[in-house]
């Protein structure tokens, strides 16, 4: 059967309000990945009071709750427009934390997350199984209301949600490209276990902007997060759309991915940080795809020194996995990026230049079938 490649993928930046993803076809996503401003923070309160200034009178009368559906509201309008534009069977993965504030004399909290779950349901969503981003506290005596003292004190959020809904049921592979494709965009037995974990510690980022046309902006999330999303939800190939683009970082995570991709971004004045972002992501992004196969050599290794030889061989790299599921999974490193244009930008891959004695110093002689037809290898000499 004839393997199917992506030599070269495609992504599109745009920069307008994504209340109406007017450039975008019906049916024509297959992921979405995104993180939107979270309703009941403060520093998003201006952004949300310039689409609605209901918004701030509810604020300025001290109605928590009306400011808080009234945001949420606005976000709803972008939720519309995803129903619209996902494939049949495609997947929406929003990073959103809940709020805690005192509006008036009244401290709360407002439930972003159960807030949208609510309204992709109503939408004919499939919510699925969610992740708890644990995010790291700056101190270990941290704490709200009253301290020590019962029964005034509350509980300190420290995490966020990784929401997962499904349009549809699932998703089939029928042709022979398609069966490719999926194969080769397999993960390691080892990430499989790490990644569809239903909590994730991951290092947050801060950024720094010092831009004074650009809103402050500092609660990015980390690539780690999208790349994550990207290759448990999707195939190489598709394409991955993220409606409140930011940074890029979602774009970097696709390209990286060998996914197709659209950001739409409100703010024109990232721009800037994006192409900056551009011009360093050859060198970050195949310094991460070959960790991950450097990582998976030490897991390999590891492994077999207590428990004994794996059975399967990867076809791309010879060096053992878990399944079989993993024979055909393969990697590529971008070998250029063409971004003149943030609404035109290509990216070219090439096989992973991966130091091949790294593997043919860990991996032993193959030895041909034993029990099936892929036979046994080993890292042990």
């Amino acid at each position: 059967m004839s393997k199917k490649e992506y030599k070269s993928t495609n992504h599109k930046i745009e920069f307008y309000d994504s209340r109406s993803l007017s450039t975008i076809k019906n049916d024509s996503v297959d992921l979405v990945v995104t993180s939107p401003p979270y309703p009941m923070i403060e520093m998003w309160d201006s952004l949300f009071a310039s689409l609605n200034p209901e918004i701030n009178d509810s604020l300025q009368q001290f109605n928590g709750l009306r400011a808080f559906e009234l945001m949420n509201q606005e976000l709803d309008k972008i939720w519309n427009e995803l129903a619209r534009v996902v494939k049949e069977s495609g997947f929406v993965c929003i990073n959103i934390g809940d709020a805690t504030r005192k509006i008036g004399k009244q401290f709360q909290l407002y439930s972003n997350h159960s807030r949208v779950t609510s309204k992709f349901i109503a939408l004919g969503f499939q919510p699925l199984p969610i992740a708890l981003w644990k995010k790291a506290t700056n101190a270990p005596n941290k704490f709200m209301g009253s301290g020590m003292l019962p029964a005034g004190a509350y509980i300190t959020l420290e995490h966020e949600y990784i929401l997962v809904f499904r349009k549809g049921g699932k998703r089939e592979f029928s042709t022979a490209d398609e069966k490719s494709l999926r194969n080769q965009s397999a993960f390691f037995w080892e990430e499989r276990n790490k990644w569809f974990s239903d909590s994730w510690d991951l290092k947050g980022v801060r950024q720094a902007i010092k831009n004074e046309n650009m809103r402050e902006r500092n609660a990015a999330y980390p690539f780690e997060l999208p790349y994550r999303l990207i290759n448990m939800y999707s195939v190489k190939g598709d394409t991955v759309l993220d409606p409140f683009l930011g940074t890029g970082t979602t774009t970097f995570a696709a390209i990286s991915s060998e996914r197709h991709s659209i950001g739409i971004e409100y703010d024109v004045n990232f721009s800037s940080m994006i192409f900056d972002g551009l011009k360093n992501l050859c060198k970050t992004a195949n310094s991460g795809i070959t960790k991950r196969l450097e990582d998976h050599i030490a897991f390999c290794e590891e492994y077999q020194k207590e428990k004994g030889s794996l059975k399967y061989k990867n076809e791309c790299f010879g060096f053992p996995v878990m399944t079989k599921q993993e024979i055909d999974l393969d990697l590529k490193h971008i070998s250029k990026i063409n971004s003149t244009d943030l609404g035109s930008i290509t990216a070219e891959y090439q096989p992973v230049k991966f130091a091949s004695h790294l593997i043919e110093s860990s991996v032993a002689q193959y030895e041909g079938p034993k029990d099936d037809k892929q036979g046994q290898v080993s890292l042990l000499n």
